[in-house]
């Protein structure tokens, strides 16, 4: 099966960049999640393969079910060593962009990678990037970052030096990103990547079991809490959404990823169409993290882009409401009720 993505002149000026760079950085997404964090750790690992010396980068905190990933420990937090990232990006040769379409998206970090006079190379499947690359390689139709890593490592001839390092992030990127290859995974090209990855010794069970076995006590009452109390159901619109407070979380010891998910929860329901969550960020005033979900045709993107300032894929979208939860709250409504497609 062919799997390539580039053009053999791009493939030969990726080649170029990283062979002619010593100092190479690779950075995500704020608030990363499996997809993000697997594409830093599976790209950085196929570097080191190369001999060179990369550093991981990510804008701050991510989930602790995803600590156990081969390589976590070599990754450096923005938001705790900020002197730090900002003279290796000020130094940087060449920077890889993964996960995501436009510097904001990296919160504080967006000026100093902004400003680094770097090469930058984008790896992405949101829509519109607006990012000046050296080269972007940018598929929306693609079930993950996880994935176009993969490709690129293959076209670069680098499967076969591929080791089980390499191969255990990717595979969690794909399968985090696609709710365990329930949704956006029905290219053939995505069950290719995973029995070449597979080969690898990686260990699909032990990896969903790692993800999604491995909550805390208070995340499981969290759960049980937004379903029986918090759980809003607008019959009429086929759509379901629920708040979670500051003093929500601070009554289940909410911990970054506890609220991993939820959002898909609603769908259960039968007839639903729709899922949005909102949560009140922790330490900001008057920041609302918005999450939506659908299924079939349902344009989750566009509804994040005109009511949450957001935007995402069809059927996973995300935002953020500069307000009270209350204002958070009657704005879902009103999207809820308002937004056609």
């Amino acid at each position: 099966m062919d799997i390539n993505l580039l053009t053999a002149a791009e493939t030969e000026h990726l080649r170029s960049l990283i062979s002619c760079s010593d100092n190479i950085v690779l950075c995500c997404h704020r608030s990363p999640d499996g997809d993000a964090v697997g594409s830093l750790l599976g790209m950085t690992e196929y570097l080191r393969s190369l001999g060179k010396v990369p550093v991981a980068v990510v804008p701050d905190a991510y989930p602790d079910f995803l600590q156990w990933l081969p390589g976590t420990e070599r990754i450096i937090r923005y938001d705790k060593h900020k002197n730090f990232v900002d003279g290796l990006l000020a130094s940087a040769d060449l920077v890889f962009c993964l996960d995501f379409n436009t510097f904001s998206r990296t919160d504080e970090m967006a000026v100093p990678l902004a400003g680094s006079a770097a090469k930058k190379v984008l790896v992405d499947h949101h829509l519109n990037p607006d990012i000046d690359t050296e080269l972007c390689v940018s598929h929306p139709d693609a079930c993950s970052t996880c994935e176009l890593v993969f490709r690129l490592i293959w076209q670069l001839g680098g499967f076969e030096m591929m080791t089980r390092k390499c191969a255990v992030p990717l595979y969690c990127g794909m399968m985090t990103d696609t709710g365990g290859f329930t949704y956006n995974s029905t290219r053939p090209e995505i069950f290719f990547i995973i029995s070449q990855l597979l080969t690898k010794g990686i260990d699909k069970d032990k990896i969903y079991r790692n993800v999604y076995n491995n909550y805390s006590e208070w995340r499981m009452r969290l759960i049980g809490y937004v379903l029986n109390e918090k759980m809003v159901v607008m019959q009429e619109e086929r759509a379901a959404y629920f708040v979670l407070t500051r003093e929500d979380l601070k009554r289940f010891h909410y911990i970054k990823g506890d609220a991993e998910g939820l959002v898909n929860m609603p769908l259960q329901i039968k007839g639903m169409r729709l899922s949005i969550s909102l949560r009140q960020d922790t330490e900001k005033d008057n920041l609302v993290w918005v999450s939506t979900r659908s299924v079939d045709n349902f344009p989750c993107n566009r509804l994040a882009e005109e009511y949450f300032n957001g935007g995402g894929h069809l059927n996973a979208a995300g935002g953020r409401l500069e307000c009270s939860v209350e204002e958070a709250e009657a704005i879902v409504r009103k999207a809820v009720t308002e937004f056609k497609f």
